[in-house]
């Protein structure tokens, strides 16, 4: 059993967002800020990470990424500026934070 994480990452204050899951948010943070990801965040630069959130269960990570998924975009804004006011990178305060 490990940590799985929810995380959100933006282009900008407001901007351009993506929800993803992974089991190493150090490594896929990493891959999306340097443009190795490929895909949607790299063709929009959405690269700073914003929001994460830990999860114990795989299945309760994925069901979080769906349900948010579908939510309105001034909800997942608001949820981002409850925990991140600045909405300041959080890649860097990673290690501490997370455990690693």
């Amino acid at each position: 059993m490990g940590l799985y994480f929810l995380y959100m990452l933006a282009s900008k204050k407001n901007g351009t967002l993506y929800i993803g899951v992974t089991h190493d948010l150090l490594k896929r943070v990493y891959q999306h800020k340097n443009s190795l990801a490929g895909g949607f965040t790299q063709k929009y630069n959405v690269h700073s990470l914003v929001y994460y959130e830990v999860h114990r269960n795989i299945l309760d990570a994925i069901a979080r990424e769906k349900r948010m998924k579908k939510w309105k975009r001034q909800w997942k804004i608001e949820l981002i500026g409850e925990s991140n006011p600045n909405w300041e990178p959080l890649y860097c305060t990673l290690d501490a934070r997370i455990g690693s």
